[in-house]
This record gives structure tokens, C-alpha cells and sequence, in this order.
């Protein structure tokens, strides 16, 4: 007998699949908020979630990696009356065990909820999970968590894995940690990148060659497929392996064998393959330029890594490792942190993910060398300036001009006057914020907002401003 939870904010859908589960001899309990839902399966040991889309105090969708990441790790099957293609896609990536769309049979729904019940007993019944060397990745929140749980899926077979995520994300990280945690750990982790291989050796530098295959070739040299055997072949940026390759690359994963360039004797290599790109595979097989088999045989396990912008709950634990490992290379002492250096890292989005984290840290360590505490301050310029103008652009979006009066007004301003107002308002703000992210240089100012000298002293003039020179 289950403990099965059924979230929908239609009440009489709840006690339809209560009643209906209850009948194939399973326990219930039901909830109309994502609120009480999270509650019930926070406190209680629920098996599988019934979860609606559209629920009135929030999105399901959304919910959904912090349902899974509660104690009893629930399996969480999606039944929405708003089905759409992009929903399906998102629920899936999310975790979800399977994306249902309402209305829902009765065998539909027993089918789901048996298979879903069989992989939670066997999942259950196979014991705790080892724990993992995670290496350098850090943080906990429900996005990483459900990455690493398919790390240790991943680290316990020899199936090839395809990493995939924005630039800077850590994806050499997750594949170090799947080999560290594999039967493999032992031998060789060998790095390939291929956005790195000039297009006239790459053959050589994968397959090796024999002495005398080409005019440099004064001696045999083994290729980095042949180094790998026994051990892990990371291939990096695989997007970038040019097609002439691709075909050979195809038959070396199908067979571990391959011929030396130059050679007649085929050698066998027995490497486990983990490929990495920060591009669209599917999009580029489109254009020809990468070949459909190949994508299909590197990616048995897909892992895809969150960036760092959705997983904020992350950055200040991510901070403080590195901000403790690069005092210690700089041979620095400890500093303390203000609350707005942590406040200011959870704001900027990040476009260069955990990698540009690491820089930003730095420059704020050796900024901050002398001082005891680090502040926001010490950040790059080039990223507190991205803030303030953002933060800028959002009060003229929303049109801030003054609080709202808690009475109607007797009488309401032409909108166009109210407008320039505004603007004129968001405008100074911009303008004060800027000189003091530029510490009052007028040639930084300009480069930091792409102004002209002339608009930038206009602008001064306009709103009685003034600079030092």
C-alpha cells in the first residue's frame, strides 16, 4: 500500500482520483494549493504526487524540482487540463515521471501510477545510494540535486553521456565526477578538446599514427583514444569534432577498435566516452555540419546543467568555497563579507555562469587586499555598472515617478507631462548611480554607458549634475 497525494485546486477532480485510488487499495490525501501540497509532502512520507499545472497560488511546473527534492522523494506525475508541447518538454526535464493531459481514463492513469510504484520499490528495495566525490561542484538546490542524481545513475554503468549547458556551467566537473565515482576511477581521465584540434591532426591526435605516416612523423606516437583504455574519453566541445572525423569517430564507439594513421594493425581500446557541448546537437545536424548517428550513440545518458542565474540559492555557498581557496593562493588573510556583496552577486544574472563567478571573486579579493571586509564595491566595475543601469531601465519601464496616493486624485496630469517626468526622474537616478559606479571619472562614465562625451555633459547640464574633472 502507497501514500498517494493528489494536488489540483478542482476539488471535485481531487475526490474523483482520491476515490479511485483509495479503490485500488492505496492511501490519500489531497490538497488545492501548491502551499498545502508542499506541506503535506513535507511533513508526511508520500509516494507518488498527482500535481496540476494551474494552480492558484502558483505554477506546478515550477513547483516541481522543489516537490521532488522533499524527504520522501516523491515520484510526480503531471495531469494538466493546459497541456502543451513545451509543458511536456519542461515537465520531463524537470523530473517528472510522465505528463498527462486531462481528461485522464482510469487505465491511464492506473498504468502511470503501477510502472511509477514499481520503480519507486525497486529504486527503494536496491538500498541508499553511495555517497558521491563531488569534486568542485557545489550547492544544493533542487536543480543541482537532480543533475547529481543522474551522475550517480550515470557513474555506476558504462553507458556514454552527453553533457550539455551554457558556457562555464562546470560540465568538466560533472564528467570528472562521473568517472571519480565510477568503477574506472583508477586509470586514466583523458581530455580532449575538440574545439582545440587543428582540422590537418586530428585523426593523428585521436587515432596516432605510425613513424613515417607523413612527413613529421619520425616516430610512432599513440593517440589519445589509445591512452584512455581502461579509463574515461572526455571529448569537449564534441560540436566542434569536424565532420571529416565524425564518420571514423562513429565506428571507434561502436567497435573500440581503430587503425592508427598510417598503420594496418587495428587496436583496441576499451574507454568509457563522456562528450560536453555548450550547442544545440539537434540544430546543428540540421545544417549537416554534425552527423545524426554519431549524436544518437553519445548521448545513452543526457545530462543537461542548469546555469547559474537558476539556481541563486547556490551562489553565496559556490562564493564562499572559492573565496577560501583563492585566499589561500594569493596567501591572503581571511575577510569578512558584507551583506551587500552577497546581495549584489544573487542579482546579476550571469551570463558566464560559475566561470565568471570565479573571476568576479577574484577581482574582489586582490580589490579588497589590504581591507578587512569585502563589499559590493570591490566587485568589477564592468558588473555593478550592468546592475545599476538595469535596475535603472526598470524603474522607466514601470514608469516610477512618485508613491501612489492612498486617495483618488481630484485631478490627473496630461500624459505625455507625466511621461517626461518619469523618464526625467528614472533619468537622474541613472546619472547618479553611473558617476558613483564610476567614481566620478567622466571618461569611464562614458564608456560604461556608451554615452558621448557631449550627451554625457547635456545630460549633466539638464539635470543640474555636477563632476569633478
Amino acid at each position: 500500500m502507497a501514500r498517494i497525494l493528489v494536488m489540483d485546486d478542482d476539488e471535485l477532480v481531487c475526490q474523483m482520483m482520491c476515490q479511485y485510488v483509495r479503490s485500488l487499495g492505496h492511501e490519500t490525501a489531497s490538497a488545492h494549493t501548491l502551499r498545502k501540497g508542499i506541506e503535506i509532502a513535507s511533513t508526511e512520507n508520500v509516494d507518488i504526487v498527482f500535481l496540476d499545472v494551474g494552480m492558484p497560488d502558483g505554477d506546478g511546473l515550477a513547483a516541481l524540482p522543489e516537490i521532488r527534492d522533499l524527504p520522501s522523494h516523491p515520484e510526480i506525475i503531471i495531469v494538466t487540463g493546459e497541456g502543451s508541447p513545451e509543458g511536456a518538454e519542461a515537465a520531463v526535464k524537470s523530473g517528472a515521471w510522465n505528463y498527462l493531459e486531462k481528461p485522464v481514463s482510469t487505465k491511464e492513469m492506473t498504468l502511470h501510477l503501477t510502472r511509477a510504484l514499481q520503480y519507486r520499490q525497486e529504486r527503494v528495495s536496491s538500498g541508499p545510494a553511495r555517497a558521491l566525490d563531488r569534486g568542485e561542484i557545489i550547492g544544493e538546490s533542487p536543480l543541482l540535486s537532480a543533475c547529481m542524481d543522474l551522475v550517480a545513475h550515470a557513474a555506476n554503468t558504462d553507458a556514454n553521456v552527453l553533457l550539455t549547458g551554457e558556457t562555464g556551467t562546470g560540465k568538466d566537473l560533472f564528467a570528472r565526477a562521473i568517472h571519480n565515482n565510477s568503477a574506472r576511477a583508477g586509470s586514466d581521465f583523458i581530455v580532449v578538446d575538440c574545439a582545440a584540434l587543428p582540422e590537418t591532426l586530428v585523426e593523428s591526435v585521436l587515432f596516432g599514427h605510425v613513424k613515417g605516416a607523413f612527413t613529421s612523423a619520425e616516430q610512432a606516437r599513440s593517440g589519445l583514444i589509445e591512452q584512455a583504455d581502461g579509463g574515461t574519453l572526455f571529448l569537449d566541445e564534441i560540436g566542434e569534432l569536424p565532420l571529416s572525423v565524425q564518420k571514423s569517430f562513429l565506428r571507434v564507439i561502436q567497435e573500440r577498435r581503430f587503425r592508427p594513421v598510417g598503420g594496418k594493425d587495428e587496436i583496441c581500446s576499451d574507454f568509457r566516452l563522456i562528450s560536453a557541448t555548450n550547442r544545440n546537437l539537434e540544430e546543428i545536424v540540421k545544417t549537416g555540419v554534425f552527423r545524426s548517428d554519431l549524436l544518437y550513440r553519445i548521448r545513452s545518458v543526457s545530462i543537461e546543467l542548469p546555469p547559474l542565474r537558476n539556481r541563486k540559492e547556490d551562489i553565496k555557498y559556490l562564493a564562499m568555497y572559492h573565496l577560501e581557496k583563492l585566499t589561500q593562493k594569493h596567501r591572503l588573510n581571511r575577510k569578512g563579507y558584507s551583506s551587500d556583496f552577497f546581495e549584489t552577486l544573487e542579482i546579476y544574472p550571469w551570463p558566464g555562469n560559475v566561470r565568471e563567478l570565479i573571476h568576479a571573486l577574484e577581482t574582489a579579493l586582490l580589490a579588497a587586499r589590504e581591507e578587512k571586509t569585502i563589499f559590493a564595491r570591490h566587485l568589477p566595475i564592468n558588473l555593478r555598472a550592468e546592475i545599476a543601469r538595469e535596475s535603472s531601465e526598470k524603474r522607466i519601464r514601470s514608469g516610477v515617478a512618485t508613491p501612489p496616493s492612498l486617495n483618488p486624485p481630484i485631478s490627473i496630469a496630461n500624459f505625455r507631462d507625466f511621461r517626461r517626468e518619469a523618464v526625467d526622474q528614472a533619468e537622474k537616478r541613472y546619472l547618479d548611480d553611473l558617476i558613483s559606479v564610476a567614481k566620478g571619472d567622466a571618461k569611464t562614465a562614458c564608456e560604461i554607458a556608451g554615452l558621448s562625451r557631449s550627451r554625457f555633459y547635456d545630460l549633466l547640464k539638464k539635470h543640474k549634475i555636477s563632476i569633478s574633472e
